[in-house]
């Protein structure tokens, strides 16, 4: 049980220990995350900065072939719901042998169903309550918080190592201003939800996948202050490709900051860096 956004290490501790668990007593697996993310319903008025979409997280999860997969409806009438009383609809609708969480999970009304709370309430419903220890990465503790603080650095290598994969974005490619495609270098722009995390401001190496493809690519985060941008964009260029993106579904899987996003004195020292960042990316990627 638990959010699940990015799946990082520990999300993937989480769900293995829980598989292999249920193998062993001869049980089913099944692994339970909420919808809308709850923090959309605890913190109303501050922006969600999501990792991965629920789309995304089904995959993800899916991965890792649970027997079940529950998306549980997360409201102001389930926040209102004490500890004792979620576990109890849980019984009811999925009897259970073993909870396993995070160490420092808590759930229900003010939290208050923290690992030792959900231990005596496993005595009084029959189930036993196990937790798995957080993934230690660079002396630090891997969390859905360090990540969106190092996309938030642009720092996608780090960050790679957190998730164990790269980081990625995926939407519909929409019609943009078309400017790339007058300088040489067409690209896709991505319609993104907005409550989707984008990594900071910058240009990135990047691999664009595409129907299951995987081709090279540089991207742009950001206004574009050469054109005088006022809207942040996500804009790829799909090296030593060629075709019609518009209204596909293409995903950008983060490997390298280039460079912060700049503002050039003209369009030829513009064209000049993007060939230098083209270059910087093929030797990456």
């Amino acid at each position: 049980m638990g959010k699940f956004d990015g799946l990082h290490l520990g999300h993937q501790r989480l769900i293995t220990t829980t598989i292999e668990r249920a193998a062993a007593l001869g049980l089913i697996s099944a692994v339970l995350t909420w919808e809308p993310h709850p923090y959309a319903v605890l913190r109303p008025d501050q922006p969600l900065r999501l990792l991965t979409s629920l789309a995304e997280k089904i995959d993800l999860i899916a991965g890792y072939n649970p027997n079940r997969l529950i998306i549980a409806p997360f409201t102001r009438e389930t926040m209102a719901t004490s500890a004792s009383s979620y576990m109890a609809q849980i019984m009811a609708a999925q009897p259970l042998r073993e909870l396993w969480v995070g160490e420092g999970f808590a759930m229900g009304r003010a939290r208050a169903g923290d690992v030792a709370n959900l231990m005596l309430i496993g005595m009084e419903f029959g189930f036993a309550v196990g937790t798995v220890s957080k993934v230690i990465a660079a002396d630090q503790p891997v969390s859905s918080s360090r990540i969106r603080d190092l996309l938030a650095h642009g720092a996608v290598g780090e960050v790679m190592t957190l998730l164990g994969r790269p980081f990625s974005l995926c939407g519909r490619v929409i019609k943009g201003d078309q400017r790339g495609r007058t300088i040489g270098f067409p690209t896709a722009n991505l319609a993104l939800p907005p409550e989707q995390i984008l990594p900071a401001d910058g240009v990135y190496a990047c691999h664009a996948i595409l129907d299951g493809t995987d081709i090279p690519a540089v991207t742009n985060i950001g206004v574009r202050p050469t054109f005088d941008g006022l809207r942040r964009t996500v804009e790829a260029y799909l090296l030593n490709w060629s075709g019609d993106l518009y209204g596909q579904t293409l995903r950008l899987e983060f490997h390298a900051h280039l460079r912060g996003e700049q503002k050039f004195p003209n369009i030829e020292a513009l064209v000049k860096q993007i060939k230098q960042d083209v270059s910087h990316a093929q030797m990456l990627l």
